[in-house]
């Protein structure tokens, strides 16, 4: 489903006035022409609204665009899910970045602390501060995790989403009595 493509999920109230991105515009124009090779657009369908999603000015001016052809409602089974669990695997997700940034910050200073007065006590002031080169190294990963951010947020909120579904999808499907091999 397109909806966790877009620069903010279109079909909430609070995003729906906000502009357009390029973006979002494309996200659009790959769901007709995936609908269209799909045979479910006719061309002439397909152009019409693929002008429409080029020209959109709001957020909101695109779901109907897309409302036949991927299911709209959070929720719906294989699709988005309710709000509730969208912000609450968004939420997860931010604080594992946090835990992976506290981590990094974390394992920084304990080798920053460690190498530096072992300097100190084996070698003193006068000699060469080699700790710089251990503490360089392991500061890396931090700058890491501060510079990759949004994708280590997207990509465990995909990972927590697919999660959800998984679990939702099996409390969903009727179980069959022990046993029962329905499947022939």
């Amino acid at each position: 489903m397109p909806w966790h493509d877009f620069s903010s999920d279109p079909r909430r109230p609070e995003s729906a006035t906000l502009r357009a991105a390029d973006k979002d515009r494309a996200v659009v124009v790959a769901a007709l022409g995936d609908a269209y090779a799909d045979g479910r657009l006719t061309k002439e369908e397909y152009d019409e609204r693929a002008t429409a999603a080029t020209t959109a000015k709001t957020l909101g001016d695109l779901p109907p665009l897309l409302a036949d052809l991927v299911p709209m409602a959070p929720g719906a089974p294989g699709t988005a899910l309710d709000r509730t669990t969208v912000e609450s695997l968004d939420a997860q997700a931010l604080r594992h970045w946090e835990k992976q940034r506290a981590e990094a910050l974390n394992g920084l200073l304990f080798i920053a602390v460690v190498t530096w007065v072992i300097w100190l006590v084996t070698s003193g002031v006068g000699s060469f501060p080699w700790p710089v080169f251990p503490t360089l190294f392991v500061g890396m990963r931090l700058v890491q995790v501060q510079v990759q951010k949004r994708e280590i947020i997207r990509s465990q909120r995909e990972k927590l989403e697919a999660k959800e579904r998984k679990r939702l999808d099996k409390r969903d499907r009727p179980s069959l009595p022990p046993g029962d091999d329905s499947d022939d």
